[in-house]
């Protein structure tokens, strides 16, 4: 019996085949189920207790053999079958495609590079931050009625730390390290609590901008402002319109002129041909002082816009809820162009 395993062993070690029908007819006789290998294993019933540990190890090789034998032969044929079909063997085996930026990053970073480019570093701060950085140091004190216009995340365990409703509590804490002149901006995500519609959200993104040094007038703020308008949108004409804000005076609207060329451009200036993109003004002397700078030496102002109403006038895109549902089919369409 031991001599019959150890013909099989000889046989499979020297079967070779490149024939897909032979192998499977060799795997068939082997190891099928009702192949060489089980009529051998039900034959190690019958033989010779004293020689059965001879021949069972005899059978183990056989059977380690067929296996290997087998794995090896398949391999060689499907390594053959992707040869021809690829010409170049380096090739991957499947089309690869090629990410996207998020709309939103492309626009920040588009912004980023514009502000850059006139000497504006970039400042970064905690988002989830307390009452004094958020609030209070921006010239909004407790029960100061625009604090409503926030809509805040509060803690529920301690109502002095909150979401930051903007980023304008990073310049607090930037003038708070820096001493004049100081010109930055700071880039985002801010958190209110709003009804989740086509026009807003609960988590949006700024930008916010701050220029503080020597006789800085509301002149070298216009004259900002309408660099970075004709570097984002082209030749465009912008107006500033009085408004108000806690931490700026005097502080303005600021418009471009969209133009009334097509329907939805009476859509979405109503009829005006004007578009608003952001808030500004000089930066209110008490929020100089709060965070350590002398309003009499020093003056300057600071900027506000939204990163996602940007965005959607230079993509045309009418609900803001899309740049937040991850649809690939969406986010594909963007490409760092701008």
């Amino acid at each position: 019996m031991i001599d019959r395993v150890k013909e099989h062993l000889e046989q499979v070690n020297a079967f070779t085949s490149k024939d897909a029908q032979a192998i499977e007819e060799f795997r068939i006789s082997y190891a099928g189920k009702k192949g060489i290998l089980n009529s051998l294993f039900a034959a190690f019933r019958e033989v010779p207790a004293d020689e059965k540990k001879a021949f069972g190890q005899e059978l183990n090789t056989l059977k380690t053999a067929v296996t290997d034998k087998i794995k090896e032969l398949q391999s060689q044929l499907n390594n053959k079958g992707v040869k021809a079909i690829l010409s170049d063997p380096t090739r991957t085996p499947f089309p690869i495609q090629t990410g996207n930026r998020h709309p939103l990053a492309v626009v920040k970073n588009r912004i980023i590079d514009i502000f850059t480019q006139i000497g504006f570093t970039i400042s970064e701060g905690p988002e989830i931050e307390d009452d004094w950085h958020n609030f209070t140091a921006l010239n909004l004190p407790e029960y100061h009625p625009a604090r409503d216009m926030q809509d805040t995340f509060f803690i529920q365990t301690d109502p002095d730390i909150l979401l930051r409703t903007h980023t304008s509590s990073v310049q607090v804490r930037y003038m708070e390290r820096n001493q004049p002149p100081i010109r930055t901006i700071s880039p985002g995500r801010v958190f209110r609590n709003e009804a989740i519609s086509s026009r807003a959200h609960c988590i949006f993104h700024q930008v916010e901008g701050l220029y503080i040094a020597k006789n800085v007038s509301f002149a070298d703020l216009k004259q900002t402002l309408q660099y970075f308008t004709e570097s984002l949108f082209g030749n465009s004409k912008i107006r500033l319109r009085p408004s108000y804000f806690p931490f700026t005076e005097p502080s303005a609207e600021v418009d471009i002129y969209w133009g009334l060329e097509t329907e939805t451009d009476y859509r979405i200036t109503k009829g005006t041909g004007w578009l608003e993109i952001m808030g500004c003004g000089m930066v209110d002397p008490n929020v100089l002082e709060n965070c350590g700078i002398d309003p009499n030496e020093y003056s300057g102002f600071a900027f506000g816009m939204g990163i996602e109403r940007i965005a959607m006038l230079l993509y045309q895109i009418s609900d803001i809820r899309l740049f937040f549902e991850n649809d690939v089919r969406f986010l594909k369409q963007f490409k760092a162009t701008l």
